[in-house]
């Protein structure tokens, strides 16, 4: 009987390998990779988005600068010197490889760079912005806990119909109303203008106000879903102090909802502002978006809207960047609670 004859195992046979991958990025790696492909398919369709909404703007450029007593000729010509004479797939083309270069574009208006006026207005709209999420996230996160601990049921259905109210109302309305109140009726806050410090507190406040009243809601009721786990139940059998009971053990859990809707909320209230800066004459850039609409100012308001739409995507991209460090589980997209 012949033997069979016994081969040497080849190197590395019976370990298990997994499965083999072309690129390891570890979880951060992938994470990054995602959302910087989200951002980029953000940026391209913002783009298109904002060289083909300004062709959706009634009315001819040329015709509003040069005048009401302009011959056809002066106007022609204007449009020849503006290239609106030119088909849109090569005015496409010449937007989007200005921008390519960090070009964009000059002012129908004033022949100024826009990226001048940018650089100039839109600091006075970061003011506004950030100063606002700021107050939303310190008036809504104490104030949803607190109702979510304190609160009776009268309380809570007070609490519910204000919030529901204020939220659904726009910003404008309630600039409009704080104006007429505060500064037009007591005299006690500037209307208008950025010359004192004073000057922030109606704007701030008409843009927060709404933010405030649905945020603190949404954290009410992960306020009441975390004080019902079993956890909260087991610090309250070790009476420990409220204060720790609420900062140390609650508190946390509700950090990853507030960090989540402060990113969107602050991209939101970079949108509020449009209105917002025009009722309080703020010198930044909604206030020029809405007199480059009025003049068919097409740079400006390509440039304006493609600027704030980029800064709400990276602000979106640093919550995101924020949350996975102070929880690792919501960088596979699975975030706990």
């Amino acid at each position: 009987m012949t033997a069979t004859p016994v081969r040497a195992p080849l190197p590395g046979a019976g370990k298990d390998t997994g499965p083999r991958r072309g690129l390891a990025l570890g979880p951060w790696g992938t994470f990054l990779l995602r959302r910087l492909a989200g951002l980029v398919a953000v940026a391209t369709t913002l783009v298109v988005v904002t060289f083909l909404i300004v062709q959706l703007i009634p009315g001819d450029p040329a015709r509003v600068l040069a005048g009401a007593d302009a011959s056809p000729a002066d106007i022609e010509r204007l449009r020849g010197q503006l290239g609106l004479d030119q088909p849109v797939s090569a005015r496409f083309a010449d937007y989007a490889g200005g921008l390519v270069h960090g070009d964009l574009g000059l002012s129908f208006q004033t022949r100024e760079p826009v990226a001048d006026i940018i650089a100039t207005r839109l600091p006075f709209t970061a003011e506004l912005a950030l100063l606002a999420v700021l107050v939303v996230l310190l008036v809504a996160v104490p104030l949803g806990l607190v109702i979510a601990v304190r609160g009776s049921r009268r309380t809570d259905s007070a609490f519910t119909l204000t919030t529901s109210l204020v939220g659904a109302t726009p910003e404008y309305v309630i600039g409009t109303l704080l104006v007429l109140v505060l500064a037009v009726t007591l005299g006690v806050l500037p209307a208008a203008g950025a010359e004192t410090p004073a000057s922030l507190v109606l704007p701030v406040a008409a843009i927060a106000l709404p933010g405030s009243c649905v945020m603190a809601r949404i954290v009410r009721r992960e306020a009441a879903s975390v004080l019902a786990q079993d956890y909260m139940r087991t610090a309250r059998g070790r009476r420990l102090p409220p204060l720790t009971l609420y900062t140390r053990h609650a508190l946390p859990n509700l950090l990853t909802a507030a960090l989540t809707l402060g990113g969107l909320i602050l991209a939101s209230l970079l949108g509020g502002t449009v209105i917002v800066e025009s009722v309080f004459a703020w010198p930044g850039m909604g206030q020029r978006v809405v007199e480059a609409i009025l003049a068919r100012d097409y740079p400006v308001i390509q440039g304006c809207v493609l600027v704030l739409g980029l800064l709400a995507a990276l602000l979106n991209l640093v919550v995101d960047v924020v949350l996975a460090l102070l929880d690792p589980r919501t960088l596979s997209g699975k975030g706990g609670h």
